[in-house]
Parts: C-alpha cells; sequence; structure tokens
C-alpha cells in the first residue's frame, strides 16, 4: 500500500460501547463507511443564499485533488468507492471488514445491548499522514446507537387532556391567510416509520387535507412501522405536528439508520436534496454532547452549516431529561445536535389554555422529566448569543453556547393529540416543539416569498418578538442541578416561545438574512 506512512487520527477516539461484546466481526462482513472531507479555510464565509448547485460545483472544484487522494487510498486498500457527492464533501466506501480495519487500523467486534446487536470499535483510528490533514470524519466503522427520539408520554395518557396540533398553532398566534403552501419541510427519523390511514385519521381530526408525505431512504433506511419500536410515535407527532401548523406544506421524511453515519448523512442529504428542496428542517433526535465523538460533533455541525448557507431554517429538539440530560454522573449536560451553533434549539413549555388562549406558560419539569437546557462544554458563545447574559455552565463553571434558543409547548400534561397505529393518544416532548416551529418558518417562508434561512442572529437581536417564559427551571428531583427560568434568554425556555404573526410580520419585512456565526 504506497500510503504507509499512518498516524492518528485523534477525532476519531471513542470510548468502548457500554453494551456487551459477543463477538469478533467476519472478516468478510460487509462495511460501508461516510468519509467527510475536511471543509475549505474559506468555508466559513460562503454566505447564506447559495444554491445547492453552486456549492456543489465550488466544491468540486476545491476539492477535486483531495477526492483523487482518498480515491488512490481506497483504491490500494482494496475498498470500493461507492459514491461521490463534492457538494456534500462525501466520499462512501465499501468492503469487507478485515480490509476497512486494515485501512483504518481498528478492530471491529459485534455487541449487544437492550436486546439490540451493533458493531463497534474504541480507541482511535489511524490514517496515512498523507489523508489525515484533509479528513474531517470518518463514520460508519461504529453503529451503535447514536441518539433517542425526544418524544415522551403522560403518566396516564387516557386521562390527561391534549390539543390537536393545529389548536397549538392557534394559541401561538401563527399567520393566518398562508398554508406552508411551496415549502417543504425535511423530517430527519432515526427509526420507525408512517401508515397513510395515520396522516388521513389526523388530519381529518383537524379538519385538514391531508399534506403530501413522501419517505426518503438514506444508507438504506426505510419508512418501516414498527409498533413495538415506539419510533412510530416520534414520526407521527413530527408530520402532525408540522403539518397542522403548516398545512399546505409538503413533508419529506428522511428515514436512516440510528448511528452516526445516519444521522449525519441524513441531515446532510436532506439540506443538499435538489429533488424535494426543503427549506425548513425538523430535528427530533439527540444525546448529550458527551456521547458523541469529536469527528461526528464536526461532521453533524458541517452539515448544519451547509444547511444555513443554503437558507434552511433548522429547528432541533433540546432533550427531555432536564439540565443533566439524562446522565448520573452529577453533571450537566446539554443535547446534540441542539447545541451546535448553527441549529435552533427548542425548548419545552407547560400551557394552560382559556377561552382558545394561552392563559398562563411556565418551564416544563415533571420531576424526572421535562426540558433539556443549559450551557454547551464543547462549542463557545457565538456571536449570536454575546448579548443574551448567559450563565456558565451549572458545574462546569465555563461559558459556551447557551441552549435552547427557542421553546414552545412540550409537556405532556399539555401535550398534542396525535393517531398512531389507528389510536388517539396524548404526547408531548421537546420533539414536539420542534416541529411546531419549523411549520412556523415554513408559513413564514412563504408569506416571504423567500426562506428565512439561519434567523438566529435577527431574532437575539430583536427578542422581545418570543413570549418571554419566566417562571420555572429545569433542576431533576431531588437534585441541585440546573437553571432557573427568568427575564431575557435562559438555559429552560431560551428567549421564549412563538408570538407567530409578529415574528412573521417582523421578518417578512426586514427579509431577515443568514449572518455569519463566529
Amino acid at each position: 500500500m504506497p500510503n504507509s506512512a499512518y498516524v492518528e487520527f485523534k477525532h476519531s477516539h471513542r470510548a468502548a460501547p457500554s453494551g456487551t461484546r459477543v463477538a469478533e466481526v467476519p472478516a468478510d462482513e460487509s462495511v460501508a463507511v461516510s468519509l467527510y472531507l475536511k471543509p475549505r479555510a474559506g468555508h466559513s464565509s460562503e454566505s447564506g443564499g447559495m444554491t445547492r448547485e453552486r456549492m456543489a460545483e465550488r466544491r468540486g472544484a476545491e476539492h477535486e485533488g483531495d477526492i483523487k487522494r482518498i480515491s488512490e487510498f481506497a483504491h490500494a486498500a482494496g475498498l470500493q468507492v461507492v459514491s461521490v457527492e463534492p457538494g456534500r464533501r462525501l466520499i462512501k466506501l465499501a468492503g469487507p471488514a478485515a480490509k476497512m480495519e486494515a485501512a483504518f487500523h481498528t478492530k471491529l467486534s459485534h455487541y449487544e445491548q437492550d436486546g439490540k446487536r451493533f458493531r463497534g470499535r474504541s480507541g482511535a483510528l489511524s490514517l496515512p499522514a498523507d489523508i489525515e490533514p484533509i479528513v474531517e470524519a470518518v463514520l460508519g466503522l461504529d453503529t451503535r446507537p447514536a441518539a433517542k427520539p425526544r418524544l415522551f408520554r403522560p403518566r396516564d395518557a387516557q386521562t390527561t387532556p391534549g390539543y390537536l396540533p393545529n389548536a397549538v398553532a392557534g394559541f401561538y398566534n401563527y399567520p393566518t391567510g398562508v398554508t406552508g403552501a411551496g415549502q417543504c419541510i425535511a423530517l430527519i427519523e432515526l427509526g420507525g416509520g408512517f401508515n397513510q390511514s395515520d396522516i388521513t385519521a389526523a388530519f381529518q381530526a383537524m379538519g385538514l387535507t391531508p399534506p403530501r408525505v413522501t419517505a426518503v431512504s438514506v444508507d438504506g433506511g426505510a419508512n418501516r412501522p414498527t409498533p413495538d419500536d415506539g419510533a412510530d410515535g416520534e414520526v407521527a407527532l413530527d408530520i402532525q405536528v408540522a403539518g397542522g401548523a403548516a398545512p399546505g406544506a409538503a413533508i419529506a421524511v428522511y428515514f436512516t439508520p440510528n448511528t452516526d453515519a445516519g444521522f449525519v448523512d441524513a441531515v446532510s442529504a436532506a439540506a443538499h436534496d435538489a429533488t424535494n428542496k426543503p427549506s425548513v428542517m425538523s430535528i427530533s433526535w439527540g444525546g448529550p454532547e458527551s456521547g458523541w465523538s469529536a469527528q461526528s460533533l464536526a461532521a453533524m455541525t458541517s452539515a448544519l452549516q451547509d444547511a444555513a448557507t443554503l437558507n434552511i431554517s433548522v429547528f432541533v429538539a433540546a432533550g427531555d431529561n432536564l439540565a443533566t440530560d439524562g446522565l448520573t454522573d452529577g453533571k450537566a449536560h446539554v443535547d446534540f445536535p441542539a447545541s451546535s451553533p448553527w441549529a435552533i434549539g427548542c425548548g419545552g413549555t407547560l400551557i394552560s389554555v382559556q377561552s382558545n388562549a394561552i392563559a398562563n406558560e411556565t418551564v416544563w419539569n415533571n420531576g424526572n422529566s421535562g426540558t433539556g437546557g443549559g450551557i454547551s462544554d464543547v462549542y463557545p458563545v457565538p456571536s449570536f448569543q454575546t448579548s443574551a447574559n448567559l450563565p456558565v455552565g451549572a458545574t462546569s463553571g465555563n461559558p459556551g453556547r447557551g441552549v435552547p434558543d427557542v421553546a414552545g409547548d412540550g409537556d405532556p400534561n399539555s401535550g398534542y393529540i396525535i393517531t398512531v397505529s389507528g389510536q388517539q393518544q396524548v404526547v408531548g416532548g421537546t420533539s414536539a416543539v420542534a416541529p411546531l416551529w419549523a411549520g412556523l418558518a415554513a408559513l413564514i417562508n412563504q408569506q416571504a416569498g423567500a426562506p428565512i434561512g439561519f434567523f438566529l442572529p435577527t431574532l437575539y437581536a430583536n427578542p422581545t418578538l418570543c413570549r418571554q417564559i419566566t417562571t420555572g427551571n429545569n433542576i431533576p428531583e431531588g437534585s441541585t442541578i440546573g437553571y432557573n427560568a427568568g427575564p431575557g434568554w435562559n438555559a429552560c425556555t431560551g428567549l421564549g416561545s412563538p408570538n407567530g404573526t409578529a415574528l412573521a410580520t417582523f421578518l417578512v419585512a426586514t427579509q431577515a438574512a443568514p449572518a455569519p456565526v463566529s
């Protein structure tokens, strides 16, 4: 092999999976990896509003030499180059496990956890010294689950009152006279599926015509309704909330395996999809920052930055496990990808309704479940948050990116009535807030006649466009770890919940343009 001088690829380091190791991976097991090239130095200067075609053309020229070097490396290693997509900086490779192990200097094993079997590895990968500087990530060797859906069911779904999704949009004064027509909302799903009969029944209950819903396969993912899996509820919630808020928008559901490769590939695929051309994206899956490798964090954030550059607004659930994000190490954690500086993180509230209007709104906190939020341990304070008076991390004491940015009804005790497997049920979670805001963005896009894109710089400069949530906290029961709500931005609900018409009027009038983030 010509590229014989190897160096450690430090950003690829992973701890061993927490499941049980059951066997070595057979030498002939087929393995596919997604190799992302490192962005060029001018990546951060790409302006919002760039077309997909222009991005692909520009990057094809920039990375022509890099692609040739990776292809030569793959050929020498006995691997197949399956596809090359310069716009995404993505080269997909495939080959038998033994050749993959040799090519990246690693050892693959099979593990089992919670009844599921997956491939895993530990330590860092290695790359040829002439390849390492141009590689951002090598994903797919390890297939451990990357994220969980941010959906939460009430303790007693039979007696818990709920609201139809379009009614919740009405509570938040979403603009009327527009439906999201001409827009496409992308939904990222790491499992589950939908039944057309559920969509028909759900929209009939809302008195709406069902939207056009298209399933898009990424990395072999597919629309596979599996009632016992639990992910079907997430898919139904996303479709019915986004569609209930913006019934005229088309919906594209990107199904992908629940792995870091699948997750990043799906976000990248949606951003660069020249067929469905989404202008809004909703992500209701995530996990604590500490569970992600440095290369996975980098690749996902680059994909989200691509979306912003392409004028796509991306809303991400901030998590349903309060300030610890469900970990028991005695520290505060935030959920990723909500913590990416290119994501619009969405926290959860509890609403009470009188006379078809919100009478009171507080932080969602049911003791052991509630809105995620806090200060990132990975990302510094972005430029748009420098005037937001962010606290330091509750346990780290360090400054960082504040999560979430916005909020909305997420408490299952004031949850959403959806239809899953032919049955109505009430659900909540920050999973509902991301598609709720995505629907609003689709309405504003139609009204503005152009996508509003990554509008956080404008929103933080005009925080009164949101309804501030000043009561409550995201501190787990029996703990002191977390944050309190209060005036201005807070680490429970960000800038607050939407005043839909006010936001639309302002963003349309100013024709808010994406701004660089540092």
